[in-house]
C-alpha cells in the first residue's frame, strides 16, 4: 500500500482517549508521519483555546483544524492563521429562525479569542469554570463567529440535527459531534472537508493521497471526501456506515496502529 501524502484525523472520541488522554503510541505515530515527509492534519470540533494542551501532547506537529474547518492553527506556533467564518446576516437569521421554532433552546459562538453566551445557554464541564457572564442576544450576533452552538433542553443531538437542518440548512451548516443535546453550526459550505481540501490544494496534494480518521457526524465530509476513510470502533452509527475501513477503538489506539502500517520503518 502506498504511503499516504497527508493524514487527517479527528481528536475526541478518535486518538484523544475516555480518560482525555494522548497515548505515547499515538504521539510516536504523528511523528512517524511527518518522518516520512507527510503533512499531519488534527481535523476538530475543538476552538483554539482547547488546543494547548494537544499542541504539549503532540510536541507541537502539524497543522490543526477547528472549530469544524472555521479556523486554521498552527499547532508549532500556537496561532490562528487563517479562518471561515459566518457573516453576520447568516448568523442573526439562524438564531431568530431557531428561537423561534425551537423553544428553550439555548445560544452560543465561538470566536478564535472565546466563548460568548447568551442567558438559557447551558456551558458544558469545561466551560462552566472559566467562562465570562452571559451576554445579550443582540451581543452575541453583533460580529461574525466561528461557530455557533445551540443546546436543546430535551432533543438529543441526532434529532436536534434532523430539525435544525430542516429550519436553517440553507443558511448555514449544522452538524455534530456528541449526543448531548447540542447542535455546532459552522458558515454555510465550511466543514472539516472543505478547509482541508484548501489546505491540500496548497500543497498540490490530492484527496486520493488523503487518509482520514474519525468518529462522529461533523466527520462525515471529511471522511468523503478523502481517498481512504477510517472509522474508529467506537464510532457513531452513521459515521461506521460511511467508511472504507474500520479500526480499533479511540481506548485501544486505532489510529496509531493504521499510521504504523501505513508508515512502516
Amino acid at each position: 500500500m502506498t504511503p499516504p501524502r497527508a493524514v487527517a484525523t479527528d481528536l475526541d472520541g478518535t486518538v484523544v482517549r475516555s480518560d482525555y488522554t494522548v497515548s505515547e503510541r499515538t504521539v510516536a505515530a504523528f511523528a512517524r508521519v511527518e518522518r516520512a515527509g507527510a503533512m499531519l492534519v488534527l481535523v476538530t470540533g475543538r476552538p483554539p483555546r482547547w488546543m494547548h494542551s494537544v499542541a504539549d501532547a503532540v510536541a507541537h506537529r502539524g497543522l490543526a483544524i477547528c472549530a469544524n474547518g472555521a479556523i486554521v492553527y498552527d499547532m508549532h506556533t500556537e496561532q490562528v492563521v487563517d479562518t471561515h467564518l459566518i457573516p453576520v446576516d447568516a448568523l442573526r437569521t439562524a438564531v431568530e429562525v431557531l428561537g423561534e421554532a425551537l423553544p428553550g433552546v439555548g445560544f452560543a459562538v465561538e470566536h478564535g479569542d472565546g466563548l460568548v453566551y447568551a442567558d438559557g445557554f447551558q456551558l458544558s464541564r469545561w466551560d462552566s469554570r472559566t467562562a465570562p457572564a452571559p451576554t445579550p442576544i443582540e451581543e452575541l450576533v453583533s460580529r461574525p463567529a466561528a461557530k455557533l452552538l445551540a443546546r436543546h433542553p430535551e432533543l438529543q443531538a441526532d434529532a436536534l440535527l434532523a430539525e435544525v437542518r430542516a429550519l436553517v440548512g440553507d443558511v448555514v451548516l449544522p452538524t455534530h459531534s456528541n449526543g448531548d443535546r447540542l447542535i455546532e453550526i459552522s458558515a454555510l459550505g465550511v466543514s472539516k472537508a472543505s478547509t482541508l481540501a484548501e489546505l491540500c490544494a496548497r500543497h498540490a496534494i490530492d484527496a486520493a493521497d488523503v487518509v482520514a480518521f474519525g468518529d462522529m457526524p461533523n466527520d462525515l465530509p471529511m471522511l468523503a471526501w478523502a481517498g481512504r476513510s477510517y472509522a474508529v470502533a467506537n464510532a457513531h452509527p452513521d459515521v461506521l456506515a460511511a467508511v472504507h475501513h474500520k479500526v480499533a477503538a479511540n481506548d485501544e489506539d486505532g489510529v496509531a496502529r493504521t499510521i504504523e502500517e501505513l508508515f512502516p520503518e
